[in-house]
């Protein structure tokens, strides 16, 4: 089986490609399968794919299921193993293998269109000031799909601020990109625990990259169902707020982009404490779940959370069973 570790690009005989599909595994080995075959079955072939097995506690799986494909697509396929990293290390590792001039994102467990790299490339031959491209695609469980972009629409240009204030949103699966534009921006950022997607885009723009999408749907991403809704949206808020901290702290940021950041780490901040308010009322804490909500009310002033605030005081009992009732009519069809 050919595998590569985290050591300097192999020489090869075969010419350059123009995209280098890079595709972390993480406990995978039962879906990457139609992962691949999805790349393999591309209208576009001018690529190269580059597997990252980050540590997998299945690799015995994952390499009988790779071993095809190995001998297959000999001199199309790189497998690299690596400790695990999570999947920014993965796809960092990727980078620093690819050889294409561009770099396109696959998570292990979704899958292609056939004319996905096809259609993006028309995007770069159209724009070659282009540094970034991303699409829509459909997200969900068999049978419940939506689009990506009707539940995380993108509005207007894809710019630093626009990507800051998620009034526009990348799918990574979708994401092509030139490689020295992610690598202009420092890459993947190893250090954070999620979110280093977001993360990486804003950068991306802020660091020059002009960014296009298209709203074809070219990529299907199940998603699975979380734990708990209101920690699953603290977490989140959690890390968005140490990407805002950090931007603030590394970034050159101009006086505009610095006040754009602010406002979002603030807006953000309120988000977290709204989530673990709600995270304490689950578990009837009712006293935290009070001083938490208060706390990001004075940022939101909603007359909504007033209420809440006002039926803590009186009965929280029953507020615990009319905001579980609520969040499950605002969030059962994405839950």
């Amino acid at each position: 089986m050919q595998t590569a570790e985290s050591s300097p690009v192999p020489q090869v005989s075969t010419p350059a490609p123009t995209v280098s599909v890079i595709i972390p595994s993480y406990k995978t080995a039962g879906l990457i399968a139609a992962c691949l075959d999805s790349v393999f079955a591309q209208t576009c072939k001018d690529f190269e794919v580059i597997v990252v097995n980050d540590g997998s506690p299945d690799t015995p799986e994952l390499e009988k299921v790779l071993a095809p494909y190995l001998s297959r697509y000999l001199d199309r396929i790189v497998y690299l193993k690596q400790e695990n990293k999570r999947a920014a290390g993965a796809r960092n590792n990727a980078i620093r293998h690819a050889r294409g001039e561009f770099v396109a994102f696959l998570d292990s467990d979704d899958t292609w269109m056939p004319d996905h790299l096809a259609s993006q490339m028309q995007l770069f031959a159209a724009d070659p000031s282009l540094g970034l491209t991303y699409s829509n695609g459909w997200v969900g469980l068999p049978g419940a799909e939506r689009e990506f972009m009707e539940r995380c629409p993108s509005t207007g240009e894809a710019t630093f601020g626009s990507l800051l204030v998620e009034r526009c949103q990348i799918p990574i699966s979708t994401v092509v990109a030139r490689k020295q534009a992610i690598v202009k921006a420092g890459m993947f950022d190893e250090k954070l625990a999620r979110c280093d997607d977001y993360d990486m885009w804003v950068r991306t723009a802020f660091h020059g990259a002009k960014i296009a999408y298209s709203r074809k749907l070219q990529a299907r991403m199940p998603v699975g169902r979380p734990g708990s809704l209101s920690q699953s949206r603290a977490k989140m808020a959690e890390g968005y707020s140490t990407i805002l901290e950090k931007y603030k702290q590394t970034l050159p940021l101009q006086d505009a982009d610095r006040q754009v950041v602010e406002k979002r780490a603030a807006e953000i901040r309120a988000r977290y404490l709204l989530e673990e308010g709600k995270s304490k009322l689950e578990q009837r804490q009712f006293d935290e779940a009070r001083k938490l909500i208060s706390e990001a009310n004075s940022y939101f002033h909603k007359s909504s959370l007033s209420l809440t605030l006002f039926a803590l005081s009186v009965a929280p009992g029953a507020t615990v069973k009319l905001i579980s009732v609520w969040n499950r009519i605002r969030y059962g069809a994405s839950s």
